[in-house]
Order: C-alpha cells, then structure tokens, then sequence
C-alpha cells in the first residue's frame, strides 16, 4: 500500500496541453486527477463499459453529456454512464483542476465521436 500524492503518481499528457495523473490504476477502478488549461477539452466521446463521476477541484468545468449541457464548479461532481456520450471543457480564463473516478478504468474503452 503506498499514499497516493501527485508528486509520486504516474503522469502523462493528453490533448492540447493537458496533464493527468494515475493516483489508482486497476483494472476494475482509476482515479485521476486532471488539469486542463483555459480553452482546452477533450474530444467527444463515449465508453460501453466504464462509468466515470468527475469532481471539480479548482475552476469551472462545461461538460456536455448527451445533449445537455453542464457547468460544474469546484466541490461539485457528475456521472457518467456507459455509453452516454460526454465532452469535458474548459470555457474559463484559468486551469480547471479535477478528479475522475472510472470503473472499470476508461482507457481501454474510449470511442471517439468527433475530432
């Protein structure tokens, strides 16, 4: 067992200039924390088995689930089920900080609607 601290978690970038950090990889269960820069996101997509909640941390997250559209704040979450799809961005003028909880973990169950 060890304490999970960014300073000591599995990093790596992702899209436009975002960072994520692995603070539990199973196979039945991921944590990450994120951090997206202003005017970034991910790209619209969706997964057919993990459900994922996203808990904001610092910012303002705009995400799109289906067709409706979501602005979250810090200390505020959403889930996410299979096969919903979703599109996380950053809309404000500083990073958005956040957690995601997949499970099981997302990764490998990623399909992409639009680029």
């Amino acid at each position: 067992m060890k304490i999970s601290v960014l300073e000591n978690a599995e990093h790596y970038n992702w899209g436009n200039n975002c960072d994520g950090w692995h603070l539990l990889k199973c196979d039945n269960l991921s944590v990450i924390q994120e951090k997206v820069p202003p005017g970034c996101s991910e790209v619209k997509h969706y997964h057919n088995f993990s459900r994922q909640f996203f808990y904001i941390l610092k910012g303002t997250a705009t995400i799109e689930i289906g067709n409706k559209i979501f602005s979250l704040n810090t200390f505020e979450g959403i889930e996410v089920k299979p096969g919903q799809s979703h599109q996380l961005r950053n809309e404000t003028n500083i990073d958005l900080e956040f957690i995601v909880v997949s499970s099981p973990k997302s990764h490998d169950d990623r399909i992409v609607l639009e680029k």
